[in-house]
């Protein structure tokens, strides 16, 4: 609960919205308790056959005669106490008390009747038939008016909904942006695009319940309560006496259902990540003909989602027959009581007094109604219960994402970088994904200004990793990286990323045009600026020669209809438009033709004088661009120099080197 009362802390932010449905579902539950007591003079006409005029006068002839004959009672029985024997005193006091509560509630009957008694005369007809013709066309148009209200209500309830989602949304889609690589590998995608989509449309879905049909139908229920206490409040109790056991077994099943809806999102976000592994990765899937396999899988994880769904379904089934049950019991019991007290026109059960008067058959049927009217919302409260159990667990899984603290914090009091760096230094760095399974190990570098330098190694030796502490994608578990003699986590991010281009083995595109995709590296660069950085990326021949629209034309997803030979050098367009003082390529050449390949390393060549620029890379064409080469080994710094001192020096260098140009010859 206390996650979702920060959803509703969101909700209440809209204050008009909530108020709009708030007084909207109040003059519902007024209307919908007022048409249940009009059926009352509607009785009373019915039953005796004259006009409500008569039987009013009737009934304040009657209260009063009531009070004469109870002070009269009074009276003597005061006389009799003065001369009575000690031991008939408590018996009289007893008689005393019970007749004079008897006055003071035949004085309150008194006074309302005769309150009314001029606006029967005044308003309604005279004979009985239109009377009732009178108060049936009024709850005609009551209930005509009670629709427009809780159309009014839905629509203020949905708007709710609506900006709550919205906000949710804006919230989780600003943190996910703020979040480090390292969430995003423990939560993964699928489990991002499960709280995106199914957890926010729950939690909303229970908001919407909860200000909806759990706001409106509990007035209602109150209304009808209020009306049925107005005709006796103790008989009222009296019939609520199975409430507390309702209570315990709804509590009981809110339980139940609550961690079955957390399974099953569980399960939602399985079935996500089945489907975008599958969706991802359908060539592989087409070309090892694994289709059969993927199948199974997906049943599997299908079917425990659809296992999970149906115990929520039985805890959901059993709600409204226990409501119903409920329900039709203290209606029942209150059946039984008060036929009793009618029917023998007694005001105490067991010796308990349970009304002020004794009750009239009509007093008794309208009493009935207001229970029955109190029942119809306690039903459809048992058909919401499963959504806002739902949406409770939802927002369990939700809110902790959106409280999530990056690893990566920015500075209190940001340092300013100076114009252009000196060097850069990694100083005794250790940095591991899960502790116990070191990535890097005691990394000590300097490089300096303006110089190239290419990375090499085995796969999984941390080159990647290193590269990316420049940019503070992660931290240092232990030591330092540093601008000149700047600890880079002081500082500000954007300061830093924007002194930083970064051209990665699989560059992505946004699905936009590629004019957009450039102008992404600096967004307020001009025209003339992109179109520069497209020519010298030697991009801007086939963009305007072999894309159909030039700049205009859309990449696709992720680049997809752009060859990648295309998408590196729009990637490294990107870059160049930055005009960053430091340039990170991570095997941005690892997988494009040689023709495209020789055109990005004409373009870096141009590009890297002036900047520092680090290179992932196999390639011995990328190696010549190197003024300075890094070898990397299980982690660690196997050696560092240029290529003719580790070809006299590093045998892990020798044997990579010989590898590669094996392949290249």
């Amino acid at each position: 609960m206390k996650n979702f009362s920060r959803v509703l802390r969101i909700a209440l932010q809209f204050r008009w919205t909530v108020a709009g449905t708030f007084g909207f579902s109040l003059l519902v539950a007024i209307l919908w308790g007022g048409n249940i007591g009009a059926l009352y003079p509607v009785i009373q006409v019915a039953f005796q056959g004259s006009s409500l005029q008569t039987w009013i006068d009737e009934e304040v002839d009657k209260s009063r005669d009531s009070i004469a004959n109870y002070e009269e009672t009074i009276n003597k029985t005061q006389k009799q106490l003065e001369h009575a024997k000690p031991e008939d005193v408590p018996v009289l006091e007893h008689r005393l008390r019970d007749t004079e509560f008897d006055l003071m509630a035949e004085q309150k009957v008194l006074a309302t009747q005769e309150r009314v008694q001029p606006w029967i005369h005044r308003l309604l007809p005279n004979d009985p038939f239109g009377t009732v013709v009178a108060i049936v066309v009024c709850l005609v148009v009551a209930t005509a008016v009670k629709g427009l209200f809780i159309f009014a209500s839905s629509m203020c309830v949905a708007r709710l909904e609506q900006k709550t989602m919205f906000e949710l949304r804006r919230q989780f889609y600003h943190q996910a942006l703020r979040l480090d690589l390292t969430a995003f590998g423990e939560e993964r995608t699928s489990g991002m695009l499960s709280r995106f989509n199914t957890d926010i449309a729950y939690t909303t879905a229970g908001l919407k319940n909860l200000f909806g049909s759990a706001l409106r139908e509990p007035l209602k229920m109150i209304a009808c309560l209020i009306g049925a206490s107005l005709v006796s409040w103790r008989l009222l109790v009296f019939s609520l006496f199975l409430a507390p056991l309702v209570g315990y077994l709804i509590r009981r099943l809110a339980g139940s259902i609550k961690r079955a809806n957390r399974r099953v999102m569980e399960e939602i976000t399985q079935l996500y990540g089945v489907l975008t592994e599958t969706f991802n990765g359908i060539q592989t899937v087409q070309a090892y003909t694994l289709e059969h396999n993927e199948k199974k899988k997906f049943h599997r994880v299908a079917k425990e989602c659809f296992d999970k769904s149906m115990r929520i379904s039985l805890y959901s089934s059993l709600t409204k027959p226990i409501t119903e049950t409920m329900g039709i019991a203290m209606i029942s019991l209150a059946l039984v009581a008060g036929a009793y007290l009618t029917l023998n026109q007694e005001t105490h059960l067991f010796g308990i007094r349970i009304c002020e008067r004794p009750l009239d058959v009509p007093s008794l049927l309208v009493f009935y109604g207001f229970l029955i009217g109190a029942t119809e919302p306690a039903r459809k409260l048992s058909e919401i219960f499963n959504s806002i159990q739902a949406g409770l667990a939802a927002s369990d899984r939700l809110i902790p994402l959106l409280d999530m603290k990056p690893s990566i914090q920015a500075p209190q009091n940001p340092r300013p970088l100076p114009e252009r760096h000196r060097e850069i230094r990694f100083e005794k760095v250790n940095f591991s994904y899960e502790k116990g399974s070191p990535i890097l190990h005691e990394i000590d570098l300097s490089i300096r200004f303006g110089e190239t330098i290419a990375i090499v190694g085995p796969n999984g030796c941390g080159k990647s990793t290193l590269a990316q502490m420049i940019p503070r994608f992660f931290d240092p578990d232990e030591g330092v990286v540093r601008f000149d003699d700047i600890d880079l986590r002081e500082v500000a991010l954007d300061d830093l990323r924007g002194r930083i281009g970064f051209v990665t083995q699989q560059s992505i595109l946004f699905d936009d045009t590629v004019f957009n995709n450039i102008l992404s590296g600096r967004l307020d660069a001009s025209e003339a600026e992109v179109l520069a950085a497209a020519k010298r990326a030697r991009a801007h021949r086939f963009i305007s020669e072999q894309l159909t629209h030039g700049y205009e034309t859309n990449v696709g997803s992720g680049g997809g209809r752009l060859s990648g030979g295309q998408r590196q050098r729009i990637a490294l367009a990107r870059a160049i438009l930055r005009d960053p003082e430091f340039l990170i390529l991570d095997e941005a050449t690892s997988q494009i033709d040689l023709e495209s390949e020789q055109l990005i390393h004409q373009a870096l060549e141009e590009f890297a004088r002036d900047r520092t620029v680090l290179m992932i890379t196999h390639r011995l064409a990328s190696l010549d661009l190197a003024d300075r080469i890094l070898v990397m080994e299980a982690g660690r710094v196997a050696d560092f120099g240029t290529h003719e001192q580790l070809l006299s020096r590093c045998g892990l260098y020798q044997r990579l080197y010989s590898i590669h140009f094996q392949k290249s010859a």
